[in-house]
C-alpha cells in the first residue's frame, strides 16, 4: 500500500497547474492593459494634433511664456480619458512658423499589477510645419537691408485682406516712419521692426519668422531676339502690339496708349509714363531686361498717370504683369508712383530692384502683389489679394500642416 501511494503522481498536477496559471493570466491581462493604453494614446495623439493646429493658427498672438498654459487648456478641452494620470502638455514655437507639441502621461494597469508593473507610460508628439495660406501681397526679398520694407511720410497703405512679409534679418527690417500707417491682415518680419506704432494687423505682427520663399523663383526669363521698335514714344492716342521694344517705351502727357494682349520685352531704356498720360492693357506681361548688359530697363510712372494693366493668364509668365530680369543690378529703381488711378493687377515681380510704390487709392483694387528686393511706399496705396482669375501664385509663412 505504501509503495503504491508513493508511486502515484496524479496529485502533482495541481501544484504544477497553479504555478503555470500565473504567467498565463499575466499574459492575457497584459493584452487587456496594453489595449487600454493603446486606445488612450490614440486619443492623446488626436487631441495633440488639434492642439498644435490651434496654437499655429494663433501663434503670433500668444506670448511665449503662455504657450504651455494655452496648449494644456486646448488639449484638456479635447481629451476625455480620465484614466490617464500625471498628464503633462507642452508647446514651443520655432522661428515663428513651426509649432511643436508634446503630451505624456500614464495608465494604471489592472492585470499586469500582479507582475509588478503598476502603470504603463504613454506619449505623443505633433508639429505643424510651414504651408502657404496664400494671403501675401507684399514681399521684400533682401535678406540684410535696413528698411527693406518701408512706409514713409504721410503714406497710408491699406492691404485689404492680405499680408506683408519682409525677409531681411536686420533689426530695422521694417520701418514705418513719420505719420505713415500700414493696415494688413498679418505682418511677418525675419528681423525686427523699427517702429510698429503705425502698423495695424488684424491677425498680428510677428518678428523672427522664417524667410518666405520667392513664389516666382522658378519662372524662366523670356527668350527673345532682335528689335521690333526702337525708342518708341506714344504722343497721342495709339495701340501697339506685343514685341521687342529696344530703348524702351515712353508715354507723353495726355497721350493714351493701349497695349494689345501678349508679351512685351523692354530691352534697355525703360517704361516711362508721364503725368496725365493713360495706359491700358488686358492680358499683358512686360519683361524688363538688357541684351547688352548695360542700360537695364526700368519703370518710371509719374504722378497723376492713369494706368490699368492686367496680366497674361497663360504661358510661363501667367499672373505676372511686371517682370524684371533677375540679372538687373541690385537696387535698380522701379518707380510706380502714378497715384490714385494707378492699378496693376497680378504680380509686380522685381526680385533685384528697389520698388517705390504709390497708387491705387481710388481704384477698385482686387488683386495686386508687390515683390521686390526692397519695397518702399511713398504715397497712399491700396492692395488686395483676390487673384484667382489672374493665376498669380500664393505666398506666406503661416503654418497649417500637421506631422505626428
Amino acid at each position: 500500500m505504501r509503495t503504491r501511494f508513493l508511486a502515484d503522481q496524479r496529485g502533482g498536477v495541481a501544484p504544477i497547474f497553479a504555478l503555470a496559471i500565473v504567467p498565463i493570466i499575466g499574459l492575457a491581462g497584459a493584452a487587456v492593459d496594453y489595449s487600454r493604453a493603446s486606445a488612450a494614446r490614440t486619443a492623446m495623439q488626436a487631441s495633440l494634433d488639434a492642439t498644435a493646429l490651434m496654437i499655429a493658427k494663433d501663434a503670433q498672438l500668444i506670448p511665449s511664456d503662455q504657450l504651455n498654459t494655452r496648449a494644456t487648456d486646448l488639449f484638456n478641452a479635447a481629451f476625455s480619458h480620465n484614466d490617464v494620470q500625471s498628464l503633462q502638455v507642452s508647446a514651443t514655437v520655432t522661428n515663428g512658423t513651426t509649432v511643436t507639441a508634446a503630451a505624456s502621461g500614464s495608465v494604471a494597469t489592472t492585470f499586469m499589477h500582479v507582475l509588478g508593473q503598476s502603470t504603463m507610460n504613454i506619449g505623443a508628439h505633433a508639429s505643424v510645419v510651414s504651408a502657404s495660406d496664400g494671403l501675401g501681397c507684399v514681399l521684400s526679398l533682401n535678406p540684410l537691408a535696413s528698411g527693406a520694407a518701408t512706409a514713409q511720410g504721410t503714406t497710408s497703405v491699406k492691404l485689404n485682406g492680405c499680408s506683408l512679409y519682409d525677409n531681411s534679418a536686420d533689426s530695422n527690417a521694417l520701418t514705418v516712419g513719420g505719420s505713415a500707417t500700414v493696415q494688413a491682415d498679418f505682418v511677418g518680419v525675419v528681423g525686427g521692426i523699427g517702429s510698429s506704432t503705425g502698423i495695424t494687423a488684424a491677425n498680428g505682427i510677428r518678428t523672427r519668422i522664417s524667410p518666405v520663399a520667392d513664389p516666382y523663383a522658378d519662372v524662366p526669363a523670356p527668350i527673345y531676339s532682335g528689335c521690333d521698335q526702337h525708342n518708341y514714344t506714344a504722343r497721342n492716342t495709339v495701340t501697339i502690339n506685343p514685341g521687342v521694344y529696344c530703348g524702351g517705351i515712353g508715354v507723353n502727357a495726355n497721350a493714351v496708349l493701349t497695349l494689345n494682349p501678349g508679351l512685351y520685352i523692354i530691352d534697355g531704356g525703360g517704361f516711362t509714363i508721364n503725368g496725365g498720360a493713360t495706359v491700358n492693357g488686358a492680358g499683358v506681361t512686360l519683361f524688363f531686361t538688357s541684351s547688352s548688359g548695360r542700360d537695364w530697363a526700368n519703370v518710371t510712372i509719374n504722378g497723376n498717370a492713369n494706368v490699368n494693366l492686367t496680366p497674361m493668364t497663360y504661358g510661363p509668365t501667367r499672373g505676372i504683369v511686371i517682370f524684371a530680369d533677375r540679372n538687373t543690378p541690385q537696387g535698380t529703381s522701379f518707380k510706380f508712383n502714378g497715384g490714385a488711378n494707378q492699378y496693376f493687377a497680378g504680380a509686380i515681380y522685381v526680385p533685384t530692384g528697389a520698388i517705390n510704390f504709390a497708387g491705387g487709392a481710388d481704384t477698385a483694387t482686387t488683386c495686386t502683389q508687390v515683390i521686390g528686393d526692397t519695397v518702399t511706399f511713398v504715397g497712399n496705396s491700396n492692395l488686395a489679394i483676390d487673384c484667382s482669375r489672374y493665376n498669380t501664385r500664393p505666398f506666406s509663412s503661416k503654418s497649417m500642416r500637421v506631422a505626428s
